[in-house]
């Protein structure tokens, strides 16, 4: 054992007292399927991780590994663990809130109270049994709280605006271990802070959301084969320009190996999609979605579906998935733009897929009272993602992602989603001028740099 490795045990070593067996170091039963992100890819090895179950306890740890100089990571799933891919953290506590769940709603209010580790799967169906839903995001099992306080771009945004303008109020432990609530009349420079700079500031161990008086919605999906890509790509541009609020949509390019647990329909073949909800009526949302079904789908799946269903029309993996990604923003797309991407997301590019988010509408808007972030400019949001199954193949990964980017730079303006963010540029990108005073927030209440964010270096 390195002098270095020997230090950091001795500084792990105190937290053994603290939760008992829910604080794990290494050599620990349990210790590498607590340090396992979803994305497979990353192998993270931190000197010790915690699976508190209550504010109580994340508070109790928190303390713990400030008095053994540890900082602090926290994830609920890691779906974006690539932040940390990279970084030593032979000096890091890992706060894993996969056990910090639960979902209260509150019928009358519309408002639900969701701890911590939650994923969006469980407050949708909590919702639903009271004719309600969230403005949550395609993958069912995505925090909802870290989801929800980096943007959030759903569905419904073009209506409703990100995700993160419903969080009503939120529940957090500084990195001294206090708790504290933030919401406009509680706190009201740290309540603007965590919405958008929460990893910089503590662990959110519950946010209370505005829920959507939604018991269904007309949504759906239209395939087909990724030979018309650039003409359908080209109509879905037209189309997006005219479409009402009321229809947020995406249109990917996507890639399927051979595999014989896929259905027929995907199973090695390149296909385009377009997928999303239309809100309104039947009637209205057939007459808005009819110039796209006029190109004559494959495959059509929109129609009525119960709200919760929404979370299955996007084909997320189901499963842990090693994975890279790459991310930007196009302030327009005009056909030279179409052809790039269509070109760029080749099955020859080693991408599994590359999609175009559809902008505008209330996402443009920062709410009165918003936060560090409250809106996102620009018209599309380009998003790009390839399989790394082995450690070998990250480099060819990364490579593959950046593609697209690259060849939609001259469209590119400088604002992010942080959500889709994974490194500190397209940090800086998405908080904007809230930089600095994120900055100085974040040095009042964490004067000693416990917090390990996505902005730091390793």
């Amino acid at each position: 054992m390195t002098d270095s490795a020997s230090s950091t045990a001795s500084a792990a070593d105190p937290l053994r007292g603290v939760l008992g067996a829910r604080v794990l170091l290494p050599g620990d039963a349990g210790f590498d399927e607590a340090r396992q992100a979803w994305n497979t890819a990353i192998d993270q090895r931190p000197a010790a991780v915690a699976v508190p179950r209550s504010t109580e306890e994340v508070s109790e740890v928190v303390r713990a590994a400030s008095q053994a100089g540890l900082r602090i990571a926290v994830q609920a799933t890691g779906h974006a663990a690539e932040a940390l891919a990279g970084r030593s953290l032979d000096d890091v506590l890992l706060i894993n809130l996969r056990d910090l769940t639960g979902v209260g709603i509150d019928e009358k209010a519309r408002r639900a109270r969701v701890a911590g580790g939650t994923s969006w799967r469980e407050v949708v169906e909590a919702a639903a049994a009271h004719g309600l839903t969230a403005l949550h995001g395609s993958a069912g099992d995505v925090s909802a709280v870290g989801y929800s306080l980096q943007g959030g771009l759903s569905f419904y945004a073009r209506r409703h605006g990100l995700a993160i303008n419903a969080v009503r109020a939120i529940e957090v432990v500084l990195p001294d271990g206090s708790v504290r609530r933030a919401s406009a009349e509680e706190d009201p420079e740290l309540w603007w802070a965590l919405r958008g700079g929460v990893d910089l500031l503590g662990v959110v161990t519950a946010v209370e959301l505005d829920l959507l008086p939604y018991p269904d919605v007309f949504a759906g999906m239209l395939l087909w084969d990724a030979g018309h890509a650039t003409a359908v790509a080209t109509a879905w541009r037209d189309w997006a320009a005219t479409a009402p609020d009321a229809a947020t949509t995406s249109l990917r390019v996507m890639h399927f190996p051979p595999l014989p647990e896929l259905p027929p329909f995907l199973a090695g073949r390149s296909i385009v999609v377009i997928d999303g909800a239309i809100l309104g009526d039947d009637e209205d949302a057939a007459r808005v979605l009819a110039p796209l079904r006029a190109l004559g789908p494959e495959i059509d799946t929109f129609t009525r579906i119960p709200a919760s269903a929404l979370l299955e029309i996007h084909m997320d993996p189901p499963v842990p998935t090693p994975n890279v990604s790459a991310h930007s923003i196009l302030g327009s797309l005009p056909d030279a733009a179409v052809l790039r991407f269509v070109g760029a997301a080749s099955r020859e590019s080693g991408l599994m897929f590359a999609e175009l988010r559809q902008l505008g509408g209330a996402i443009a808007t920062a709410p009165e009272g918003s936060g560090a972030i409250g809106a996102v400019a620009g018209e599309f949001a380009l998003f790009t993602v390839a399989m790394t199954p082995t450690p070998d193949a990250v480099l060819a990964g990364r490579e593959a992602v950046a593609g697209p980017v690259r060849a939609l730079e001259e469209w590119t303006i400088d604002a992010r989603l942080l959500n889709f963010c994974e490194g500190s540029e397209g940090r800086k990108l998405a908080l904007g001028e809230a930089t600095g005073r994120l900055a100085s927030i974040a040095h009042q209440v964490d004067p000693g740099g416990r917090m390990l964010n996505r902005a730091a270096s390793s």
